[in-house]
């Protein structure tokens, strides 16, 4: 998982090879003749809103192991993610994807929309609650074969309380200090609650989505898709929220649907599991050209522990 803005020293169309320009535009079926450049995001690698000579329009992301050696696996499982997401989910459509073992390449296709407005405004997080609501139940059963369970994608980053407690930073906070058994167990908790079989996305923050003119929500970027329950997303974007501010998102939690309607506990498990990946990565050295990662990382940790430790704390009242 990644996971404010990326500011990550991205590259852009004109820097690609010639003939990974030349792919790009066999799959649109014609000549690019303009490229602008997105903000957001984690990736090193190209995205790019282009038009070309006949007026069509696409979106491009494009990275190799230059970039970081990663981002190239991350673009080929987007790639088969969302060739496979059905026709009603309001996702990109994928035009075409070039490969060559070096470069990737995505082609898809270029919604017209920005990302919401942080604090979140309420009418764009009522949308965007309602999409996610929708989306579970057009992902549900899981519609692309071979993706792993949310379990199997998170065992490693929910083990991030035990790397603590292994190997202690010299300034941890004083309660997690004191409740490092209690963290460990409780994000146990929230991996065997993870059962499901709805495509999750796994990354639903802000710079993951985007508002269109009429208002309605797409879900963009889709290389950590997986297996779980359907309330998984819905109780990732209020991480988002929560970092944000400006809502009550204990509140949403007890009323969202979705959410309601979880198992207490499995709920807390999972925060517990995101607050101990967020700590643990934040104090690691920065992936190669995504130097801003690790500051982002920090601030989801500082914004969802008071919540983790309140639910904790008061189980009874944890909805």
């Amino acid at each position: 998982m990644a996971g404010v803005s990326a500011g990550a020293g991205r590259i852009g169309w004109d820097e690609l090879p010639g003939h990974v320009r030349q792919a790009v535009e066999r799959i649109i079926g014609d000549r690019v003749v303009e490229a602008v450049s997105q903000s957001g995001g984690y990736s090193p690698g190209t995205a790019d809103r282009v038009r070309t000579a006949g007026g069509r329009r696409a979106f491009v992301k494009a990275v190799s192991p230059a970039q970081n050696p990663d981002s190239p696996r991350m673009h080929r499982a987007e790639a088969r993610h969302t060739a496979a997401l059905p026709l009603s989910a309001p996702t990109p459509r994928l035009l075409g994807c070039h490969d060559d073992g070096d470069w990737v390449a995505l082609v898809l296709t270029d919604v017209d929309g920005r990302h919401p407005y942080t604090p979140w405004r309420d009418a764009e997080l009522d949308a965007t609650l309602r999409t996610l609501e929708a989306l579970a139940g057009t992902l549900t059963p899981n519609p692309v074969p071979g993706t792993p369970t949310a379990a199997e994608r998170l065992a490693h980053d929910f083990g991030g309380w035990r790397r603590i407690a292994a190997d202690p930073p010299s300034r941890l906070d004083p309660w997690v200090a004191g409740h490092l058994d209690e963290l460990c167990a409780a994000a146990d908790r929230g991996l065997t609650g993870l059962a499901g079989d709805t495509l999750c996305h796994l990354d639903v923050r802000a710079d993951n989505l985007l508002i269109g003119p009429d208002g309605t929500v797409t879900v963009v970027d889709w290389p950590w898709a997986c297996r779980g329950p359907a309330w998984l997303d819905t109780a990732l974007l209020l991480v988002n929220v929560r970092l944000h501010g400006g809502h009550d998102t204990e509140a949403l939690l007890r009323r969202l649907p979705l959410t309601s309607g979880a198992d207490p506990a499995a709920l807390t498990g999972f925060y517990a599991g995101l607050a101990g990946f967020f700590t643990d990565s934040a104090r690691r050295p920065p992936p190669p050209n995504i130097p801003t990662v690790r500051a982002f990382q920090q601030a989801q940790a500082d914004a969802l522990l008071p919540w983790l430790r309140h639910r904790l704390d008061h189980p009874q009242t944890a909805g």
